[in-house]
């Protein structure tokens, strides 16, 4: 279980005649204490700790509810959030939340709220005219100028916003509600549906009413990018394109939530407060049972068995790996209990099947939520996973293509090499796809694609990558390989030296670019994971270290992470600044010591950043030192994953080259998906780092980059006054104004205007943070002088 919901109020200060705890069949509440206590807070922590270590979880989602669960008062909010932070921290991240209907939210609530970590979903249903129609005290009032003030605290400390909360009415106009709801810039929008079941089924004024309201909205939502995020809708999306649900009221995935009532009971959904007296009721108690025992109950248990628990018409249904059976509580019918199509089926049939046909898959899309992650300038694992989802596909499809294209001839003479390795690498993309996978991962692997498509150079490369397949998936194979530099290259584990005669192993492989004569080819025979060249002795790249004439690919580790030290592979050679030859074994050495220190730097003082580069960083390569020592490093627009570095002296330095060059990484395969900005525009622009003009996208990888390197000093800044201060007071102004720069340029996309939107707000924050005089005057005087001679070099050619 992940997921819970504990109730600290069972009262209400509205009367919502919608409600489902007060207005429909289950009345428990009227038996349960108002207010939790804080022996039940207590144990309801502990409870959570024990399941988290029992399970090994990394982490759980609790939402603070009620009724109305503002009513408990500030002081005792804080006390639940601290006991439940008290219990959870350290053992795994705690998303805590507050459901609302903000009528009380207040400085003192948002204050507790920020120091512990709380962020805040406010029920709204649109506009005044549509709030109203449910939303009022018991009196008749209006609630509606209340909720806008708690939202317009809220949208004043976007760091508690969580978003809007919106029950779906017919009678209300759609794009009204929609309009009214996105003027407060919600992080994200939650459409529900109104709970229903078939014994007291919703007003239904159309038989698909509920679709088309819907679609109305979605149809606005398409067309302005897919912002805010609308989780019904995403969860849609994903569902369709094989992924995960973001809503218990869609989808196949198990339920995995839990609610923990004011008296300590254990309870299913309590949306099945709508089917029947007692519906959610376990018979469990917080004080006397785990969530083990709560796991097996049979109420439970029947919302976890996917497509097997669903009623013959929904497994049928073409559209049930997105609707799931709809909520569980709407399906319920008095003597066919839960074994029913949701009262909402026709609804979903046509709001799924009309999302489908309007938002078909030709290309990997991010969702809203994940795009403004990493427009932030952060983005961690799931975001950047999108990324490297995108990857893969991009990866596939330029091999496919070199297939196409060079494989009937090849070049070179290379056409039978390139059909006999793409048989190869099909055959084994059915059988052992994972060790195809690994190789194609390989950063070089696509720079040696795009690189032989443009030119049409170095195809018989293709047997290469199917040589490290095989030997990965430890088949049987034989087959022409290319020779480049002297050796034979396979990504991903090696290089195998070769003489000019193709008879031994001592000609140590040249370091230079790709743009080596295309050479000879020797043949390499494949079994068992092990290879022989040419009739040589044996060996097995995959488990030997260094061997004569082999130089196998070594690898970082820190922290649990592990990275390839990438000096082999002829394609590295692809960025701004030449690569460095086979390093030495001290010099690998150095380059570990090095690493752990860095990785050691990101998890302790930039922990935002290390699941991203976790989930997206898998090669460091090492760069020829600069002249006079320069601290160099590189990424290529190609090679994603791949960060490139001169070793510096310092750990810390090497973190920032990680942090800043890995921004690069994430911005370019956002590139590769979305357009951003007008390919079409020439102009040149003034970028405060760079002494030369840049072209819009220059500028935008570079600004997206500082704020990295403005995040850096920011952090570093606190180890001690100085050179770190004055770094952060300059690097925050010139990346602000670089941000203003994009955001003047006309150019933007409104995908694109969203993203600087979001690194505006970033770095917005940071400029609010006080600095020393001396260090505002000394980055006020290295951006003029900077500016100064940038303006007499360079200004008339822009």
């Amino acid at each position: 279980m992940r997921q819970f919901v504990l109730k600290v109020h069972s009262r209400c200060d509205l009367a919502c005649d919608h409600c489902y705890v007060y207005e429909h069949a289950d009345q428990s509440w009227r038996t349960r204490p108002k207010v939790i206590s804080d022996e039940t807070v207590s144990w309801t922590a502990m409870r959570i700790a024990e399941h988290v270590k029992a399970h090994a979880l990394d982490r759980v989602h609790v939402v603070l509810h009620g009724g109305e669960p503002l009513l408990a008062g500030p002081d005792r909010l804080e006390r639940v959030a601290a006991e439940l932070r008290g219990h959870l921290d350290g053992i795994c991240a705690l998303d805590l939340r507050v459901h609302t209907n903000g009528v009380l939210l207040d400085e003192r609530f948002c204050e507790v709220f920020a120091a512990h970590g709380v962020k805040v979903g406010v029920s709204l249903d649109g506009d005044r005219a549509a709030n109203d129609r449910h939303r009022r005290f018991a009196d008749g009032r209006s609630s509606h100028d209340l909720v806008l003030r708690a939202v317009e605290l809220l949208r004043a400390r976007p760091q508690l916003y969580a978003g809007l909360l919106c029950t779906v009415d017919v009678a209300n106009d759609p794009v009204a509600v929609y309009r009214a709801l996105t003027a407060l810039e919600p992080p994200r929008i939650d459409f529900l549906l109104p709970h229903a079941t078939w014994d007291t089924p919703p007003p239904r004024p159309a038989p698909t009413a509920y679709a088309d309201w819907l679609i109305e909205i979605f149809e606005i939502w398409a067309a302005d990018g897919g912002a805010p995020p609308v989780r019904m809708f995403e969860s849609i999306l994903s569902t369709s394109r094989g992924g995960s649900s973001l809503t218990e009221s869609l989808g196949l995935q198990p339920s995995d939530l839990v609610v923990i009532e004011t008296d300590g009971s254990y309870e299913q959904a309590d949306s099945l407060k709508t089917a029947f007296d007692g519906a959610p009721a376990t018979g469990l108690h917080v004080l006397r049972d785990t969530l083990d025992e709560v796991a097996r109950h049979t109420g439970v248990l029947a919302r976890q068995q996917g497509l097997a628990g669903l009623c013959g018409q929904c497994r049928a249904c073409p559209v049930v790996d997105s609707c799931g059976g709809g909520l569980y509580a709407h399906r319920h019918r008095r003597g066919s209990g839960f074994a029913n199509p949701s009262v909402y089926c026709a609804d979903l049939l046509k709001l799924i099947t009309h999302i489908r046909a309007r938002t078909p898959e030709p290309t990997h899309a991010l969702p809203s939520a994940a795009l403004g992650a990493l427009a932030s300038g952060f983005g961690g694992g799931d975001e950047v996973g999108h990324l490297a989802e995108s990857q893969r596909s991009l990866r596939r499809a330029l091999l496919a293509a070199v297939n196409a294209e060079l494989g009937p001839d090849g070049g070179e003479g290379a056409g039978p090499m390139v059909r006999r390795a793409w048989e190869l690498i099909t055959g084994l993309d059915g059988t052992h796809p994972g060790a195809v996978e690994a190789v194609l991962a390989h950063p070089y692997v696509r720079v040696w694609a795009a690189e032989c498509l443009r030119d049409g150079r170095h195809a018989g490369h293709l047997a290469n990558v199917a040589a490290a397949a095989a030997v990965r998936a430890g088949v049987t194979a034989a087959l022409d390989v290319r020779v480049l530099g002297g050796a034979v290259h396979l990504p991903s584990l090696g290089a195998l030296e070769v003489d000019p005669a193709g008879a031994g192993r001592t000609a140590r492989p040249e370091t230079g670019p790709a743009a080596h004569p295309a050479g000879r080819t020797a043949r390499l025979e494949v079994s068992g994971g092990r290879i022989a060249l040419d009739g040589g002795a044996d060996l097995d790249p995959r488990a030997c270290g260094e061997w004569p004439g082999w130089h196998p690919v070594r690898r970082l580790s820190a922290g649990g992470l592990s990275v390839a030290l990438e000096d082999t592979d002829p394609f590295r050679d692809c960025h701004q600044w030449p690569a460095a030859g086979r390093l030495t074994g001290d010099r690998a050495s150095a380059w570990q010591r090095a690493f752990a220190e860095a990785w050691a730097l990101i998890e302790s003082e930039l922990p935002a950043y290390a699941p991203g580069l976790r989930a997206g960083l898998s090669v460091l390569t090492p760069l020829a030192p600069a002249p006079g020592g320069r601290e160099v490093s590189s990424t290529a627009r190609h090679a994603f994953g791949a960060v490139a570095a001169a070793l510096p002296d310092d750990p810390a330095t090497l973190a920032l080259l990680v942090v800043h060059e890995f921004q690069h990484v994430k911005l370019g395969a956002v590139l590769d998906i979305l357009d951003l900005y007008d390919e079409g525009d020439t102009r040149l622009f003034y970028a405060p780092w760079r002494d030369d003009p840049r072209p819009l996208e220059g500028l935008l990888q570079g600004t997206y980059a500082h704020i990295a390197v403005t995040d850096f000093w920011r952090v570093r800044r606190h180890a001690g006054p100085g050179r770190a201060e004055a770094q952060f007071a300059r690097w925050r102004r010139d990346t602000a104004e670089a941000i203003e720069t994009l955001a003047a340029s006309g150019a933007l996309t409104p995908l694109g205007g969203r993203f600087v939107t979001e690194m505006r707000r970033s770095v917005a924050a940071w400029l609010d943070e006080p600095v020393s005089e001396a260090a505002e005057a000394e980055a006020a005087r290295s951006a003029r002088v900077h500016r100064e001679r940038w303006t007499a070099a360079v200004s008339p050619q822009v």
